[in-house]
């Protein structure tokens, strides 16, 4: 099995453009996404995946520079939320940025960006953190950083970052000076397998002995899977994890090393073809959306950004002890005073990330919560909940305020509505997590 570890260096200067927006409405949800066309006026790219959504009834639009799926002709954007929770859903995360970081100050590399340890990580083993602006601690975007080899880590950040990530890491590499090599694997494929069923899926087509079973969240593996002629894929990478609160996987076409365009083709359809449809559909950018929120997790651009600190949004849990001891990391100054509230002679925050359950309208980003008349805070996303029946919200409040079950009223339309501070996820996560 050839290693994943053999990637090729890349110049870290590499153009590429986004624009924030909003797709249109699909349904009753709506998402956040690019504009049409890049800041320099270069088309939308394709996913390695295009022809075929495109051969299967999706609906396609513009999000993060990508021609993106939002939904399939097969169901609607509701019915794909609930055959996701129910069984399996495969959704195309191409748009999403990899890189890899490797050499001997990379883990002191990504100590200094972001507030995680990395040298102590299990290889073979990743979790969230953010990279983060120095002096202010603001989130540049948030990112999941796996370690798969001595001193070789696998990112993947925001395709709606790309310009901005671009320019930042090569800004802080140059100020670092460590021996780090960064590549960015432009043309890969990924995949998000989500769902009750999807470990079921999975195991049917693995070409290598992988036991899922000790398989936990958080953990990747290098892997070949069975295609539909009986032949099997170059090695992937398959991390277990995902955006929608189910048990999942993450699987990654490499295409620095091989063509990603074709295997990624033929592995999505080997996996629908094992599965069959009354456990596996392709799904969009509209079910993920609810399914996101729903499980709590955050859009950035939208519910977090750069003025936004990772104790205010609510990520203290990604500081390990060791970090808040020493600190090192970026915005260190601002974001550990921040951890101790006021009321115990800290900094503490003026606001926090919490959930809402709204009566009435569904609020949108940009509503106004208020509490007395007076304004408290602001929403940051925001869906009619399909599992719950109600519907559900993301915003910051005034610290303080923040408790579950304060009552307040969000501004939806010129009207107040009532809402109450909720405790997230919405729905209980179902991570396939080790044993305490």
């Amino acid at each position: 099995m050839q290693s994943f570890a053999r990637i090729a260096r890349a110049s870290p200067r590499v153009k590429a453009s986004l624009s924030a927006g909003r797709l249109p409405t699909a349904g009753s949800i709506r998402l956040a996404s690019s504009s049409s066309s890049s800041s320099s006026g270069e088309a939308l790219k394709k996913t390695p995946l295009y022809d075929f959504h495109v051969a299967n009834g999706a609906k396609m639009v513009p999000f993060a520079g990508y021609h993106m799926p939002v939904q399939y002709s097969s169901l609607s954007l509701a019915d794909s939320h609930h055959f996701t929770r129910k069984h399996a859903s495969l959704f195309d995360v191409s748009h999403m940025v990899q890189h890899i970081f490797k050499g001997p100050a990379a883990a002191a590399f990504l100590e200094k960006v972001t507030p995680s340890s990395w040298s102590s990580v299990a290889p073979m083993s990743g979790k969230l953190t953010t990279f983060l602006w120095p002096g202010t601690g603001g989130i540049v975007d948030d990112t999941i950083v796996t370690r798969i080899g001595e001193d070789e880590y696998y990112v993947v950040t925001n395709g709606a970052c790309l310009d901005k990530d671009t320019k930042y890491i090569d800004e802080e590499l140059g100020k670092f000076g460590g021996d780090v090599q960064w590549t960015r694997l432009d043309g890969s494929g990924l995949v998000a397998l989500q769902g009750p069923q999807s470990a079921e899926i999975l195991s049917e087509v693995l070409a290598t002995d992988v036991n899922l079973k000790e398989f936990y969240f958080g953990n990747t593996v290098q892997a070949q899977l069975k295609l539909a002629d009986g032949s099997t894929t170059h090695p992937v990478l398959i991390s277990r994890g995902g955006y929608t609160g189910e048990d999942g996987f993450e699987i990654s076409f490499n295409g620095k090393l091989y063509p990603a365009a074709e295997s990624t083709v033929k592995a999505v359809e080997s996996l629908i073809k094992a599965a069959g449809p009354e456990r596996l559909q392709m799904a969009g950018l509209g079910a993920r959306d609810s399914l996101r929120l729903e499980a709590g997790m955050c859009l950035y651009g939208h519910d977090l950004d750069d003025t936004t600190t990772p104790v205010e949004a609510g990520l203290s849990w990604i500081i390990p002890p060791e970090r808040r001891k020493a600190g090192g990391f970026h915005g260190a100054e601002v974001i550990l005073p921040q951890l101790t509230p006021k009321s115990k002679g800290g900094a503490g925050v003026e606001r926090r990330r919490v959930g809402f359950v709204v009566q009435g309208a569904p609020a949108r980003e940009g509503a106004e919560i208020q509490k007395d008349g007076d304004k408290i805070g602001v929403i940051t996303s925001g869906v009619p909940s399909p599992t719950l029946g109600k519907n559900i919200a993301m915003g910051y409040i005034k610290d303080g305020l923040h408790k579950a079950g304060t009552e307040v009223d969000i501004v939806v339309r010129g009207r107040k509505r009532p809402a109450v501070v909720t405790k997230m996820p919405f729905t209980p996560a179902k991570y396939w997590k080790a044993p305490a």
